[in-house]
């Protein structure tokens, strides 16, 4: 998408177009928590799917995509800064323009998924690539470190407890860099993101329940027509059963 004005005109005359990001530390259950909010909202997910379908649209190997994925540009030297979102600057080499068209094609991606239809995006700096859209609800999800470990092994990605630290410090870091890189803000720090929440305090159907609370008060009118809500106030007397409490549907 080159131009620009196209996003911002479309997300002006479509109120009911929303997008929720979701940052988070590896390990923490960010994706899971992001494919449960889209299911409770009925709307689109997106994660690995942006790299097949960005690599198509760049008529690129989605194997050099998966690669690339979320990792800081490998030639840039410290004493070297820029700032990137959506008018990234100049480059150096051939490794420079690859890591260049990734970004570039993921960020067309992000912009046009956000433009079809309210959906969630986890990482690829969504909530920065889309910072000017009207309604983006950003999240960052994250967990103490012998959790992380926890949930690493038990799905399999590492064969023990140090193998899962390692891994975990590794993509934490990488993601970090390449967050930094490509944006004026910081990965993880409370002040870039909307909600940051601690994933081992609840389980993930409670965190979803006041996650798809907060989508419903941001969206307004939206959350009414879309969802069937009327917004009616009302007292929250067990958060762990916010659902039942947050807007009162029609009969209840």
């Amino acid at each position: 998408m080159n131009d620009k004005s196209e996003f911002y005109d479309t997300l002006a005359s479509n109120p009911r177009l929303f997008a929720v990001t979701i940052g988070r530390t590896f390990g923490s259950g960010g994706r899971l928590l992001g494919n449960m909010l889209a299911k409770k909202l009925g709307i689109d997910y997106y994660d690995k799917e942006l790299l097949s379908d960005a690599a198509r649209k760049a008529n690129m190997s989605p194997e050099f995509f998966e690669r690339r994925d979320e990792r800081f540009p490998n030639y840039i030297s410290g004493s070297i800064g820029f700032n990137f979102g959506m008018n990234p600057a100049g480059w150096y080499g051939s490794n420079a323009i690859s890591d260049d068209s990734v970004y570039r094609a993921q960020s067309d991606f992000i912009r046009e998924a956000a433009m079809r239809g309210p959906c969630v995006i986890v990482g690829r700096t969504a909530d920065y690539v889309l910072r000017d859209h009207p309604r983006l609800i950003s999240v960052f999800v994250n967990a103490p470190e012998d959790e992380c470990i926890r949930r690493i092994t038990s799905r399999g990605d590492a064969l023990g407890a140090d193998q899962a630290r390692s891994l975990a410090r590794r993509t934490n870091k990488l993601r970090a860099n390449y967050y930094n890189f490509y944006t004026d803000k910081q990965w993880g720090n409370a002040s870039t993101y909307d909600i940051c929440i601690d994933s081992s305090k609840l389980s993930p159907e409670q965190i979803v329940d006041i996650l798809s609370l907060y989508v419903r008060m941001r969206v307004g009118d939206i959350a009414e027509s879309e969802f069937g809500i009327v917004k009616t106030p009302c007292i929250i007397r067990d958060i762990s059963h916010i659902e039942v409490y947050d807007y009162l549907r029609p009969g209840e």
